[in-house]
């Protein structure tokens, strides 16, 4: 009797032991999706780790249901790299295996009611409901939502139990495939009437049938079945074969009488075309440091690319991926963010073709499913994408380059695995024996610290793009603005003027705010009352294009009122500014704007990312006014003047790492303008413009920035000198929340010493969605302290505190590396 170890996506430890059906034995591989029965009713997809012999002792192992793959799905280095996810990022083998597969690909069982058989349902008392419930289960099975509908409640549960505690319906699982092929409807004549001789009796028969004739002379014209006995066997488009104008129903009157035949034909989604490569043209400057990246790779496994914005990154990337492919390998192009994936992919198609595979969150579970399927099968030459790419079974990795690697999108915070996509992109080289080039103009303290040390390899590239100067950049006193009285709503004068300049010249102007709706919060002047979220700890933000109130957090809407609800005032006001709030000044100040938002807000569809860049691109917007999506690596031809709001608020933010961000935004904002023509202008908004940071940024100073934040982060004990943890403790009971953590917290101290261990503290934002959160912060020397065995203490003082009775509910995860 054979067995298999199946990892499935649940938050459980380790693998769980199936038994092997015989009928499935000859079609079961290391590698391979399976169907198996978890717990009394749930049906999940599982993969199979490891085939053996040996039976559990400890329960009897349920057979599996089915083996889908004819082969493997996921590869060696796959099992390999989520073994190590789950190891260093604290989290189960089944977390780490659902953030490979696309959801698309995993199977699940939906609940379905139906009627037991042979039942005298008038012998049976039934409320009014319970008998509209039985009279639809009579004509069909129903889930759950259908009774909702059905009966108008919300929590149908009661009269669910009371049915089936009559024994009068039964619960069932049903197995959904989500992935659906893409399919078109195609058209051809059937096999008897493809050649000359029987259309022309055909056509005779016709003859009085006139809309019938039109059809068929359509689809000749459209399909040259007698120039080509093959054509006929592709046919047609039913979609174009109905543009053209004929009859639907003559139509489906010839397919009824077997003259013509429709069927559907699974297609690509993505067709990968042969286009051979372009080659880019390098700059003196650009050649160089392509060539000192080259003999640093050589030496590093991981090498550091600091080039100012604008130097050109790209064009070394491209030219990075080009020469990996001609040696037969594939590379990973990580990006920080969709806007910039959709900005790039237009470059990288007219040097690449369709040789290359994009994945991103906002492709559909179909998409998804053929993006990684065809990396199974080698079918892309790279990958572009965010940070979930690093999971794709890509074959014969020999490079991965990761854009912009300071970026905090790459960092993954729920759900688990909670990864930072570019510290698994090194690890994942590592497994592949390829090489990792890190990018960015201002990069993290880790990655250059690594670099100053020897441990990365380090190419600088310190001029634009064709020697263009850097833009010139401007603290506004926002504070002596108010002194006289010169502020607009949020603008200064300043900043008003350079734009009226601007869009003078035909120049083209970004404002960045990072913070989307109209205002953070709306309070009543008479009582002070802010209206805050009933799910988490904090107040709804104010969006006046849907006149509503929501939480940021959980989704949590209600209208703007009027009146306050606490003491009925009318005296209602907004306080603080969004995009929004700016968008409706500017164009009050300026009427005759094309002005554009680019934030969550505005990007929640499909293409809308692609259409607002190209409209920007095309001169269609003048001023574009946008919260981080703005800053990362965007490049626009005619922006001269970029504006930064609320700059003192991003350097005060309560983090160990917000000067680090400030100084990365603000740098990275101010490198949008003036990249191709004239110097470019940068305007920042500040009260004190005396701020150190301030002046590090408006003197372009990288070499002044990190040594100082260096120096802070290592006398308080911040990494990259020392490692953290997180250890996040959440409950529906606030008190048993701190109970458990300070429980928690009382272990750790004694088992790792209290100088390691912070808090319990209940963290700024301290509920979401009606959990309350408290959080214990572990600091570990990198040296003297074993950071496995000290991950293996914090996850069993997990499990003995969660086996406790009171603390069963509570829930505790770890963020490791937290950004």
């Amino acid at each position: 009797m054979k067995f298999a170890e199946i990892i499935l996506p649940l938050p459980l430890k380790g693998t769980f032991t199936y038994q092997i059906p015989n009928e499935l034995i000859s079609n079961i591989q290391r590698g391979s999706r399976v169907i198996a029965q978890f717990g009394k009713k749930k049906v999940y997809t599982g993969v199979v780790q490891r085939i053996h012999e040996k039976a559990p002792q400890q329960y009897q192992p349920k057979p599996l249901l089915d083996v889908l793959d004819p082969a493997p799905v996921f590869t060696d280095y796959q099992f390999q790299f989520i073994s190590w996810i789950s190891t260093y990022y604290m989290c189960s083998l089944g977390d780490a295996y659902s953030a490979v597969l696309p959801s698309g690909m995993k199977l699940s069982s939906d609940s379905y009611l139906s009627l037991q058989t042979d039942l005298d349902f008038e012998e049976i008392a039934l409320s009014e409901k319970e008998e509209w419930v039985i009279q639809a289960l009579k004509d069909s099975e129903l889930q759950l939502n259908d009774i909702r509908q059905l009966t108008g409640l919300k929590h149908p549960y009661r009269i669910i139990k009371s049915l089936s505690d009559k024994n009068v319906i039964q619960v069932h699982e049903k197995i959904k495939d989500k992935y659906k092929p893409k399919k078109e409807r195609r058209i051809r004549l059937t096999p008897q009437f493809s050649e000359e001789d029987s259309l022309d009796i055909l056509a005779e028969s016709l003859q009085h049938k006139v809309k019938q004739i039109e059809v068929l002379e359509t689809y000749l014209n459209l399909v040259p079945v007698l120039e080509d006995p093959d054509a006929n066997e592709k046919g047609v488009l039913k979609s174009i074969l109905i543009s053209e104008g004929v009859s639907s129903s003559s139509l489906k009157t010839l397919v009824k009488n077997h003259v013509l035949e429709e069927w559907d034909e699974i297609i690509d989604r993505f067709q990968v075309g042969v286009k051979e490569h372009v080659s880019i043209e390098l700059t003196s400057v650009q050649k160089l440091a392509f060539e000192k990246v080259n003999t640093q790779m050589t030496q590093h496994t991981t090498t550091l690319l600091k080039g100012v914005t604008g130097s050109g990154k790209t064009e070394i990337y491209v030219s990075l991926i080009q020469e990996i492919i001609d040696q037969g390998k594939r590379a990973l192009f990580l990006l920080p963010e969709i806007a910039l994936t959709t900005q790039i992919i237009s470059r990288l198609r007219k040097i690449f073709g369709n040789r290359f595979g994009i994945y991103h969150s906002r492709f559909s579970d179909n998409e998804r499913v053929e993006i990684y399927q065809k990396c199974l099968d080698g079918a892309f030459d790279f990958i572009v994408g965010v940070r979930s790419s690093v999971f794709l079974p890509i074959q014969d990795l020999g490079l991965v380059v990761v854009d912009e690697e300071h970026e905090p999108s790459y960092k993954q915070y729920d759900p688990a695995p909670r990864y930072h996509a570019r510290d698994a992109a090194i690890y994942l080289a590592h497994l592949h024996g390829a090489k990792v080039v890190l990018g960015s103009a201002t990069p993290s303290l880790e990655s250059y610290l690594n670099a100053q040390e020897g441990k990365y390899g380090f190419v600088e590239l310190t001029e634009r793009y064709l020697d263009q100067p850097l833009p010139d950049i401007k603290l506004v006193d926002m504070s002596r603005e108010r002194k006289q009285r010169t502020i607009k709503g949020v603008f200064s004068s300043e900043l008003i003027q350079a734009i009226e300049q601007t869009i003078s010249k035909g120049k083209q102007v970004i404002l960045f705010q990072n913070r989307r709706g109209y205002s953070p919060f709306v309070q009543c002047d008479n009582c002070q009352h802010i209206p805050k979220c009933p799910n988490c700890s904090v107040s709804l933000t104010y969006h006046i294009y849907q006149n509503q109130l929501i939480c940021h957090y959980c989704g949590y809407k209600e209208f703007m009122v009027a009146e306050c609800p606490s003491c009925g005032s009318q005296d209602i006001r907004t306080i603080g500014s969004g995009t929004e709030k700016i968008q409706e000044e500017l164009e009050i100040l300026l009427p005759n704007l094309q002005v554009k938002r680019m934030d969550l807000d505005t990007t929640r569809s499909k293409h809308a990312y692609q259409q607002i860049i190209d409209d920007f691109e095309q001169g269609n917007i003048d001023v574009l006014i946008g919260t981080q999506m703005v800053t990362k690596g965007l490049d626009f031809e005619h922006v001269d003047l970029v504006g930064i709001f609320d700059a003192d608020r991003l350097i005060h933010f309560p983090d160990f790492r917000s000067h680090e961000r400030a100084f990365q935004l603000m740098t990275q904002v101010s490198g949008r303008s003036g990249r191709k023509h004239d110097r470019g202008l940068v305007l920042i908004q500040t009260s004190d413009p005396q701020t150190e940071l301030l002046r590090q940024i408006q003197h372009h100073d990288t070499e002044a920035f990190y040594p100082v934040e260096s120096r802070e982060r290592e006398s308080f004990k911040y990494p990259p000198f020392y490692r953290m943890i997180r250890v996040i403790i959440r409950n529906k009971d606030k008190l048993k929340a701190y109970q458990a953590a300070f429980e928690y917290h009382r272990w750790a101290t004694k088992e790792i010493g209290q100088q390691r261990v912070l808090g319990p503290v209940e963290p700024m934002i301290g509920k979401i969605r009606n959990l309350y959160i408290y959080e214990i912060i572990i600091k570990a020397e990198r040296q003297g302290i074993s950071l496995s065995a000290l991950k293996e203490f914090l996850l069993s003082s997990r499990d003995t505190l969660l086996a406790l009775p009171s603390f069963k509910s509570v829930l505790v995860h770890f963020d490791v590396d937290p950004v």
